[in-house]
């Protein structure tokens, strides 16, 4: 048998709540349509000043589906500081795995620099959201039981 070092409970916990704190600093731009507005330009002068090049300009929409991205997040984000579970953290990751797959296909059709400044803390949250965390009596989560519905160890 392979031994993979898991965190603990309380160690999971912390890192859930810290994922959530990243996602309300980087997401709360995308909350308003004033606050886009001001973040979409300075996403537009990162991504030209990265090598790409102007971004798009976004009908009311787009901003629309940018403004329902940014609500959902935020709220799921306060759910995960106030209750920062395994199951919360599993679920983040498997959201962040989709997350970083769209971001990966918009990379790939536009080439956009500034995506990777999203990509790659996206896929590194929903890596360490997936690693294994011991059950509160120390043994390793991998029964069946303890990962039904992500939940893994006992919350």
């Amino acid at each position: 048998p392979t031994f993979m070092p898991a965190f603990s409970p309380l160690q999971f916990r912390r890192i859930v709540r810290a994922s959530a704190v990243y996602d309300l600093v980087v997401t709360v731009p995308f909350a308003t349509p004033w606050s886009f507005a001001l973040a979409f330009g300075q996403l537009d002068t990162a991504n030209q000043a990265l090598g790409g090049g102007a971004l798009p300009a976004f009908a009311p929409l787009h901003t629309l589906f940018a403004l329902l991205m940014g609500s959902v997040v935020l709220v799921w984000s306060l759910a995960r500081l106030r209750t920062p579970t395994v199951s919360l953290g599993r679920h983040d990751a498997a959201a962040r795995a989709l997350f970083s797959a769209w971001m990966l296909w918009a990379w790939g059709q536009t080439g956009a620099p500034v995506l990777l400044l999203f990509l790659l803390p996206e896929a590194a949250w929903g890596v360490v959201q997936a690693w294994p965390v011991r059950a509160a009596d120390g043994s390793p989560e991998h029964s069946a039981s303890r990962n039904r519905a992500f939940g893994g160890a006992a919350e």
